[in-house]
């Protein structure tokens, strides 16, 4: 038995220790942490256990390194928010918008040491950024730091071949892309394309190369990219007139007919692409292959004059089609024939735009009557030559059209009753009447559509170029009400127009409390006196809507001061 001293000693905190002390603490240090139950694990609340001989420092060291990591974090997350605040944005670890930032070599030098710091970054948009052009390779050859990037996006940011090289070695680092636009970028042409073929992965399903000054090579290199994009299911390529330049098209006949291995495609845009009869025999093959398309935008392609029936033909197999966007093609009135022949297969479409095409005007008779009219949204016709004939049937299809568009068509003014009485309440959301002829009397039915309510969800109204209308008509407007969803509105005049507005700027200023959701203001070339103008500025910066108007000029001045006949003073 210990004596009395000898407990005290060792339940103590003196240096004597008995031998099984001893033994004991040998074996608790060669214990792993992980071994160990501490009595304390158990007892404590927080379930914290109390460390014994060695653990201490195990976690010391650990506790040490998670620390470290954290704090070098921390302040990595700092250095992204003050690079994003110096640019006037804001930080976000899954979305990256330096767009229009006018960065320079340096800046994305240090942009790229920062993707470090942003592992979850999904999207990326440097667009608009013209100096950093030749400089690319800096920021990809760090896109392995930002994997999962989904959305990519590099507008006009003036790349070249060595930028487009760079970016095609990347691809690999980002596998799961699934956006790349690149339009606006003219060094991509002319053979720069090849660069990415063979480079983009199977998940992108949207490949944006607008305005690129692609060329029949580009079109060819093209098509061994879309061959190998089964997703693909947007392809905009619009705003390249060099597309189908060449003698044979060989190119463009090879980008056609890769179309029809993507089976996924719903959204094709060859806009402006110099295409012509022969282009859309080539076209026209693939459609067979491509059910699942919804929108077909062929328009500012004038050469197509005269061979439209050689892609009607075809259409009809679009049984999907949603949209069909046709404008400035220089249709005749063959190519509307065989248009209106082929309206019924299309039991899908939504949208049919044949404006800008002179000739539209004199068969909107038959070409209303083919369209399946209780599923149309858009029907614009603006600049198609509109006879009373062709106004009156389009008022048939006025009550279900989500967007009405008939600028530039003498015919509307002191008509404009004609189609407003066949709205149905609620129904539409854009009215367009830029350069009708209106007249006082049009704006004073217009104002009574607002007050019957039929015009509440009405979010555009373009009625520009109409100097005709009188003071009265545009105070009616204002003071009617039944505006509330109005978010852009344009009463501007021709350019070569001057009026004052002081008879009815009160209606409007009147008016603005009730037009809660304006964002825009257009009243250019309406000449106001200072106080005016300053009232005017007034109400709507407080809301953030931008006004759009002419600043004072020398011309005008005297028309201000004649027209308000204010003090030096005021």
């Amino acid at each position: 038995m210990e004596s009395a001293d000898g407990q005290r000693g060792r339940y103590s905190g003196s240096q004597r220790r008995s031998p099984f002390d001893l033994i004991m603490n040998q074996i608790r240090r060669k214990r792993t942490a992980s071994d160990r139950k501490p009595l304390g694990r158990f007892l404590s609340r927080d379930r914290t256990g109390i460390p014994e001989d060695g653990e201490v420092e195990e976690k010391g060291q650990s506790s040490g390194v998670a620390e470290a990591a954290e704090s070098e974090c921390d302040v990595g997350w700092g250095r992204v928010g003050a690079f994003l605040q110096r640019l006037g944005k804001k930080a976000d670890s899954r979305s990256l918008s330096l767009a229009h930032c006018d960065l320079t070599a340096t800046d994305l030098l240090e942009l790229a040491t920062l993707l470090q710091f942003l592992p979850q970054l999904e999207e990326m948009d440097i667009s608009w950024n013209e100096l950093i052009g030749g400089c690319l390779r800096a920021l990809t050859s760090h896109l392995q730091h930002v994997s999962r990037v989904r959305v990519l996006r590099l507008c006009s940011c003036r790349l070249n071949a060595d930028d487009v090289a760079a970016l095609g070695e990347a691809l690999g680092s980002i596998p799961l892309l699934e956006i790349l636009d690149l339009s606006w970028n003219s060094g991509i042409g002319g053979g720069t394309l090849q660069g990415l073929l063979g480079k983009l992965h199977p998940p992108l399903r949207e490949l944006h190369l607008v305005a690129c000054q692609l060329t029949e090579a580009d079109a060819a290199v093209l098509g061994g990219m879309v061959s190998a994009l089964p997703r693909l299911c947007v392809l905009d390529v619009s705003c390249n007139p060099q597309l189908t330049q060449e003698v044979n098209a060989d190119g463009f006949r090879e980008l056609a007919s890769s179309l029809s291995h993507a089976t996924s495609l719903t959204t094709l845009r060859l806009q402006a692409c110099g295409l012509t009869a022969d282009s859309l025999d080539a076209l026209g093959g693939s459609l067979h292959c491509l059910p699942s398309v919804r929108e077909l935008d062929l328009s500012c392609n004038k050469s197509l004059t005269g061979g439209l029936d050689r892609l009607t033909l075809h259409l009809a197999h679009l049984t999907h089609l949603e949209s069909l966007d046709l404008h400035l093609c220089c249709l005749t009135h063959t190519d509307l024939e065989a248009l209106i022949q082929v309206l019924p297969s299309l039991t899908a479409l939504m949208e049919l735009d044949v404006s800008s095409n002179k000739e539209a005007g004199s068969v909107v008779h038959p070409l209303v009557s083919a369209l399946p009219l209780t599923q149309m949204r858009r029907l614009p016709l603006n600049s198609c030559s509109l006879n009373q004939e062709s106004f009156t049937a389009l008022a048939l299809a006025m009550p279900y059209l989500r967007s009405v568009d008939v600028s530039w068509c003498i015919v509307v003014g002191g008509h404009l009753a004609l189609l407003l009485d066949a709205l149905q309440p609620s129904v539409i959301l854009e009215l367009r009447l830029s350069s009708c002829e209106l007249t006082t009397d049009d704006l004073h039915h217009l104002a009574a559509v607002c007050r019957r309510g039929c015009l509440s969800s009405l979010r555009v109204l373009d009625l520009s170029y109409n100097g005709l209308v009188g003071d009265d008509g545009w105070s009616a407007l204002f003071a009617a009400g039944g505006l509330g969803s109005l978010e852009d509105i344009d009463l501007s005049l021709r350019p070569s127009t001057f009026a004052p507005c002081a008879a009815w700027l009160p209606a409007l200023l009147c008016a603005l409390p009730r037009l809660s959701a304006l964002t825009h203001l257009a009243v250019q070339r309406w000449t106001i006196g200072s106080r005016d103008r300053k009232q005017l500025d007034h109400c709507l910066r407080k809301r953030s809507v931008l006004l759009e108007w002419d600043p004072p000029s020398k011309d005008t001045t005297a028309s201000f001061k004649a027209t308000n006949q204010e003090s030096p003073e005021e």
